[in-house]
Parts: C-alpha cells; sequence; structure tokens
C-alpha cells in the first residue's frame, strides 16, 4: 500500500484534516493500514458537531426546579415480596453483571490493569478474584449461570483476558464470562478542531467515557446476546469498588417488582463537599449533578427539614432493565457526549513530541447517569457506606489499598460479631488482626453462621476460604 486511498483523501480535505497523512512516506505498510483504518472510524461530521459545543457550559438547573431525592421505607411485607422476586429472578439466570474494568492502575502506581490489583487484606487476592469468586458463588447458591460482562479497554483487553484465563476464569465457566472492550474516540486541537496524532501513525484516541459500557453492548453484539439468553436486568459496577454487594436481594427485588428501567445504590454523603455525584429529582424526573457542578452554597443547602438537600451520593452501582437499554443504545442522540477541555500529548508539524502545560485538546465520554432523565420508572436503595464502598484510586491517603483493606477487614469483624464470634480490637476499635473471608466461603453473615464450628475464636489474621 503506497497511496493514500483516494476516497480518503477527499475526506479529509473536505473536513481540513489532511495533516493526519503528514508522515505517510515515513511509514510502513503495517503502519499505513493501521492509521487508515483508525481514520476510517471517525465520524468527522459529528466532531465537527462536538468542537461546535467547545465552548458550552454546564448550567445548573433553578433551585425551583430540583427536589431532595425522597427516602424509601418499606414495611417487612414488601421486603420480604422484593426478595422472594429476587431469588426467583436469580435462581431463573435472568440476571447479568457488568463491570466496568477498562483503566489501569497508573494512580496506584501498579502498571496493569486496575482490576489485577492484589487487595485481599490476607490472601491479596485481586480485584478480578473478587469479583468473579462472588459470582462463582451465586451461581452454586442459585444453581443458576449469569453472564458476567468484563468492559475492557485497548490499554488493558489483552492482558485482562490473559489473566481470567490464567486464573480459570476464578470458577466460572469460561462460556459465561463475555468480554468487550471500551470503544475510543480521537481527541481535537482545542485551537483549530485538528485530528491529534499520538504516534505519527496512530491518532490520540481516549476512552469514551463508562457511558461508552451501554453503547459498547450494542457494538460488540452482547445485548443481542443478553436477550436471546432471557436476561431482563444487568448489574452495572466499577471495578475500583471491592465492597459491592453483587448478591443484593433487597437492590434486585426492589428494582423488579417496581417493573424499573433503573435502579441505583444511594450513599448518604459524609459531608456536603464530598466528591460524589448527588442524584435528586429534576423537573420530576431522576436526574444526577456532579460535585464538581455544585457551588459551596448548594452543596450546604438544607431542606425544609433542616436535613442536607443534596445528602444523596452515587457509588456507581446500578440495576438497567434490558429493554430500557436496547431503546436507548439503538435511538444515538439518548446518550449525550460531553466535551471536556484537557491535556493531551500529541505530535507537531515537525514530527516532535509535545506535552503541554495548559489544556490544548478537547475529549469526549458519554456517562451512564445521563440515562437517569430517560427513565420512567426507577427505584433507589440506600446503603450504608461501610457495607458497600469504600473505592480503590489512590496509592496513599484515602481511597488507597490501606483504605479498603480496612475496610473490608471491618466487614468480615462485622460478620462475625453478628454471629455471636468475639474479634480481638486494638486501642482504636479497630480489628486487631486482619480478616478475610472469601465469598466462595460466605457470602454473608448467615451463610458464615452455617459454616463456623461451634466456638470458633479469633487470635490471629484469619482467611477463611
Amino acid at each position: 500500500m503506497t497511496e493514500i486511498p483516494d476516497d480518503l483523501h477527499r475526506l479529509l480535505k473536505i473536513h481540513g484534516q489532511e495533516h493526519v497523512f503528514d508522515f505517510w512516506h515515513e511509514l510502513t505498510v503495517d503502519e499505513r493500514r493501521g492509521l487508515i483504518e483508525q481514520i476510517r472510524t471517525v465520524d468527522f461530521g459529528e466532531l465537527r458537531q462536538l468542537y461546535a459545543r467547545r465552548e458550552e457550559t454546564y448550567t445548573l438547573p433553578e433551585l425551583h426546579r430540583l427536589r431532595p431525592l425522597p427516602h424509601q421505607t418499606l414495611t417487612a411485607d414488601a421486603r420480604d415480596r422484593d426478595r422472594s422476586i429476587a431469588e426467583e429472578a436469580l435462581r431463573a439466570g435472568q440476571i447479568a453483571f457488568l463491570v466496568v474494568a477498562g483503566g489501569q492502575g497508573s494512580r496506584l502506581g501498579f502498571d496493569k490493569p486496575k482490576g489485577m490489583y492484589p487487595i485481599g487484606p490476607v490472601s491479596e487476592r485481586t480485584l478480578f478474584h473478587i469479583y468473579g469468586q462472588t459470582l462463582a458463588a451465586l451461581s452454586r447458591r442459585f444453581d443458576a449461570a449469569f453472564p458476567f460482562l468484563v468492559m475492557t479497554s485497548p490499554a488493558t483487553d489483552a492482558e485482562t483476558r490473559r489473566f481470567f484465563a490464567q486464573e480459570g476464569f476464578f470458577g466460572l465457566p469460561e462460556e459465561d464470562v463475555w468480554f468487550f472492550q471500551q470503544a475510543t474516540m480521537p481527541a481535537l486541537d482545542l485551537a483549530s478542531g485538528n485530528l491529534l496524532l499520538e504516534q505519527k501513525s496512530r491518532l490520540f484516541l481516549s476512552p469514551n467515557g463508562h457511558g461508552g459500557s451501554l453503547t459498547g453492548l450494542v457494538e460488540s453484539g452482547l445485548l443481542e446476546r443478553l436477550k436471546t439468553r432471557g436476561i431482563r436486568s444487568i448489574y452495572y459496577f466499577q471495578v475500583d469498588n471491592p465492597l459491592v454487594n453483587l448478591g443484593d436481594l433487597d437492590f434486585i427485588g426492589r428494582h423488579l417488582s417496581e417493573r424499573a428501567d433503573v435502579s441505583n445504590k444511594v450513599i448518604a454523603k459524609q459531608h456536603p463537599l464530598e466528591k460524589l455525584g448527588n442524584f435528586a429529582i429534576i423537573d420530576g424526573r431522576l436526574g444526577m449533578i456532579e460535585y464538581s457542578d455544585l457551588t459551596e452554597e448548594l452543596a450546604h443547602l438544607k431542606d425544609d427539614s433542616g436535613a442536607l438537600f443534596f445528602w444523596a451520593g452515587n457509588p456507581a452501582i446500578h440495576l438497567l432493565d434490558l429493554a430500557f437499554l436496547d431503546r436507548l443504545t439503538h435511538e444515538s442522540a439518548a446518550i449525550p457526549w460531553h466535551v471536556a477541555k484537557k491535556k493531551a500529548p500529541y505530535l507537531d508539524a515537525r514530527g516532535n513530541l509535545v506535552l503541554p502545560e495548559q489544556n490544548n485538546a478537547l475529549k469526549f465520554e458519554r456517562f451512564v447517569f445521563d440515562v437517569l432523565p430517560l427513565a420512567e420508572r426507577w427505584s433507589n436503595v440506600a446503603v450504608l457506606r461501610k457495607d458497600e464502598f469504600e473505592p480503590l484510586k489512590n496509592e496513599t491517603g484515602s481511597e488507597s489499598p490501606e483504605t479498603v483493606r480496612r475496610a473490608l477487614t471491618n466487614q468480615a469483624a462485622g460478620w462475625l460479631e453478628s454471629i455471636g464470634v468475639s474479634v480481638p480490637r486494638d486501642d482504636q476499635g479497630a480489628p486487631a488482626y486482619p480478616l478475610e473471608i472469601s465469598p466462595l466461603f460466605a457470602l454473608d453473615a448467615e451463610e458464615l453462621a452455617r459454616k463456623l464450628p461451634a466456638g470458633y475464636r479469633v487470635e490471629k489474621a484469619v482467611l477463611l476460604e
């Protein structure tokens, strides 16, 4: 392949993007072929429309359009009914589980996919181990198989697949683990709208956001497979939160009994300025406002009862009705693009790598929470942070391996103490030893009570598996 295809040359000329072939004469045949394949995936009309939005800013809805998310309470009878509905759906294998796992562990000082990070307080089992073994245990409990959808990215896909195979898919049938890649979007030069080059043979591409997990189901063909399989709902969670309760009968049952398009777990914010998305009712529909869009005054706003108006934090745990997703993902404009100004390294006209000190690029992402206002029916289930949310994001400090392992140990200690096992504690009241309960040993305190022998004692670090 020595010549630039005529159709591409014309297309790029129409859109003023001929510069992407500036280094054509330096490229190998394989590099030329790869660049052509990249360019053919670009929707230049869409990029032009997105570039025209570069100066758009988010406008917070007026206060009279907002209502705090209501607190939902259930009677014991309603809760029992919901749990029965959830058990029936699980026994029928009608729930699929989707983990968003496209990120690298670079912020953790870890040069592998984040899901491969060793986080078990005693075993050092990885995040992927925890989720895979949890689903294996759920399959055993309900005598059913559940599709495990693993969204990777170009940066993590090959290594993630190898790791799952190396670990025997954590006890899951290989045919029930479905990988698909998050799509990417080209970045544009902020000043000119030109496509940025990462290398002489490659466009600068960035992941298309966690909302891309939903469109990716269609593009990969997995949504059709789920429909054929008889799946009713997808349990969505992110790879960095090992406390997520994937077998939550209250959550699954509430979602199904309400016939909700989308359901959400909610945690109470620790303080008004906590960096969590804020659930609210906007114009009578469920919505989410990012913490960065709240002024300090609004973040401290109280409702009529004196409670925090924006109390409901988003831990990014959702249930999504399959028919709802099918409708949305086949409507191209249903999940909007967000336009963000960012710093992006690029090649200049001479082929030199430039590391900008200021924002020089536009990147484009889709977010899962943008489907919330499109739901006709929804439910929200409040959960305790200590039970469900301690994300792994930073190398040190908050949301670090230290705090996540502590949360896992505290969870294990809580289960043990709830069934009458004494847990030694230090002067600060924390468990004196690291504690860990494998999902394959027990999924909850009730199962733990059936497994432990009478008189069980904690006298050192504990790993139950």
